[in-house]
């Protein structure tokens, strides 16, 4: 693959309020205490994901990936989520960001807004357009993509550990 044509999956991107890095295998106990809410996945196609069993499966997962990022609160030093990249296609110039929570805490403020506008600013340092996979169901989510201009471009079903579940595909394109 032509050097050009590479995104990075993993950077460090640092914002005002918030530093997103590379996800390690130290990073679970505080991911999870902040995962550990069961509100933050009633919505979700996985609402169990609270359970610590549950989420060591989510974890594993997210470090194999070789895409996922974890959410530091500057201010306080603290772990309040996880998302990451995925689905890098180069010829396309199209990536995904997915996998996203926030604890409840950073819920209603500005840090969702400011994680995806990062996430966003270096995605299009490659790519053209970004997409966005929501639980068809998980309103709350699909809110903040719309807050933020996600263009809902499609439903459909997706397999995901054998399990079907309807999601809602969004899009937002590089500016011009």
């Amino acid at each position: 693959m032509n050097a050009t044509h590479d995104l990075d999956l993993q950077p460090t991107l640092i914002g005002e309020t918030i530093l997103l890095r590379p996800l390690l295998a130290d990073d679970f106990e505080p991911l999870y205490a902040a995962a550990s809410d069961p509100m933050i996945w009633e919505q979700h196609p996985e609402p169990l994901r609270y359970q610590r069993a549950v989420f060591a499966g989510f974890f594993a997962s997210a470090l194999a990936s070789g895409g996922a990022l974890v959410v530091i609160d500057k201010p306080s030093d603290t772990v309040i989520g996880s998302s990451r990249y995925y689905d890098w296609n180069p010829d396309a110039q199209e990536v995904t960001i997915g996998y996203t929570f926030l604890a409840r805490s950073h819920w209603g403020g500005a840090t969702n807004r400011e994680m995806k506008q990062l996430m966003l600013d270096h995605a299009f340092l490659r790519a053209k357009a970004v997409w966005f996979h929501i639980g068809s169901s998980n309103w709350r989510s699909r809110k903040a993509m719309e807050n933020i201009g996600g263009k809902l471009s499609h439903e459909a079903g997706v397999e995901a550990n054998g399990v079907m579940h309807d999601y809602a595909f969004y899009t937002i394109e590089a500016p011009r």
